[in-house]
């Protein structure tokens, strides 16, 4: 009996609340209708996306009830209200997911109180029938159980009306997939621009400004040859040092755009000189890539491993320089979708998630979404850091 009673009490609180929202509905009825005159007067169209937004706050509320009280969620699928006055508008009066929210809210403004006041009925039967019939005669209760029941019938219904149709969760879907797109294109272009101002400046600054002051050199020593031999060798001499160290200059922004590693040694093998010359030690753990061989299509396309690169890069210099780590690791695994890039270093943790991160973490997130990646950042006080990359592929 005690089991029952809790078990009731339970599903007469989702009846409770379930009143209550749909008193809330009844306040949406009017607030609807509000709405409805003031876009007929086209001087309050803009409420119409913001009453729109109410109303699947409601809708939302009602699946996390739902899902609560099944353990199965509802899913949705609304068209993103973005843009002009007049697309919100129109996305607001044409999206299939708020007529079905305006179904549901009309319904469960009628059977949320309704079940509710019979809920309540059932209560003061219960409390007499299954008193006697339970404490008495020692029998499992009669009307208890009707309170279960009314409890799964406003949830049923709750699902039904909630539940998009296929067809305006293919449309939900492809819209979030174009938004998506969208942002990871601007993020692309982004990056693009800043590797290209990059590379500008690094050529502008470095190998140029070396590559004139060689010039320079060697016409001083032209001109020093025939009077003063000493001087032009020593002129020549100091125009070989900057021709060497252009030349690292070149090869340093070459690296900033494929690394020659990558071509040479494939990714396990430039991942590994990575770890080597990171100043740390790192212990590098490779599954399914063993053996690489881009003749037989083992290796994944130049531009995914490209990616894997930097992330590894980016990695292991932010855990040698912010982390306070001693050790860290690299594990790159070959699957069936993709490749996986997961790193950790057991530092003091804090890096900042998201585009409030540092600019290396901004770049490697920019990178990996314009190969329609993913990136998952954990880093708590104290740590561990831990920051693990998908690359989507066809091996």
């Amino acid at each position: 009996m005690r089991e029952a009673i809790k078990e009731a009490a339970r599903a007469w609180w989702h009846l409770a609340t379930g009143a209550a929202l749909a008193v809330l509905c009844l306040l949406m009825a009017a607030v609807a209708l509000f709405t409805a005159v003031l876009t007929l007067t086209v001087i309050g169209a803009g409420v119409l996306p913001e009453s729109v937004l109410l109303l699947r706050r409601l809708a939302d509320r009602e699946r996390s009830r739902t899902a609560a009280r099944t353990g199965v969620p509802v899913p949705e699928a609304y068209l993103p209200l973005e843009g002009p006055l007049p697309a919100r508008v129109r996305t607001a009066v044409t999206d299939p997911g708020t007529h079905r929210d305006l179904l549901w809210a009309a319904a469960h403004a009628v059977y949320g109180i309704a079940l509710w006041c019979v809920s309540l009925v059932v209560w003061v039967c219960a409390l007499t029938v299954d008193g006697v019939w339970t404490g008495l005669a020692g029998r499992p209760p009669l009307v208890l159980p009707l309170i279960g029941r009314l409890a799964g019938l406003e949830t049923d219904w709750a699902r039904a009306l909630l539940t998009p149709a296929p067809s305006a969760a293919r449309d939900a879907a492809l819209a979030a997939r174009v938004e998506q797109l969208t942002a990871t294109r601007a993020g692309a272009v982004a990056a693009h621009g800043a590797e290209l101002r990059r590379i500008e400046r690094d050529l502008h600054d470095g190998a140029q400004a070396r590559l004139v002051a060689l010039s320079m050199r060697i016409g001083l020593a032209r001109r020093a040859y025939d009077s003063d031999p000493a001087t032009a060798r020593k002129l020549l001499d100091d125009a070989q040092e900057q021709a060497e160290e252009a030349l690292a200059e070149l090869r340093h922004v070459v690296r900033g755009i494929h690394p020659p590693i990558l071509t040479d040694r494939g990714l396990t093998g430039a991942v590994r000189a990575l770890a080597a010359s990171s100043g740390l030690e790192v212990e590098v753990s490779v599954t399914g890539l063993d053996g690489e061989d881009r003749d037989h299509g083992v290796r994944a396309p130049a531009a995914i491993e490209a990616a894997a690169y930097f992330v590894v890069a980016e990695a292991l210099t932010n855990a040698a320089k912010h982390s306070g780590a001693a050790r860290a690791s690299v594990a790159l695994t070959r699957e069936p979708a993709g490749l996986r890039v997961l790193g950790e270093d057991a530092g003091r943790g804090g890096a900042e998630a998201g585009e409030r991160g540092g600019s290396g973490l901004t770049g490697m997130r920019r990178r990996v979404a314009a190969l329609d990646g993913a990136v998952r950042l954990t880093s708590p006080r104290g740590g561990p850091t831990v920051i693990e990359v998908e690359l989507p592929c066809v091996w």
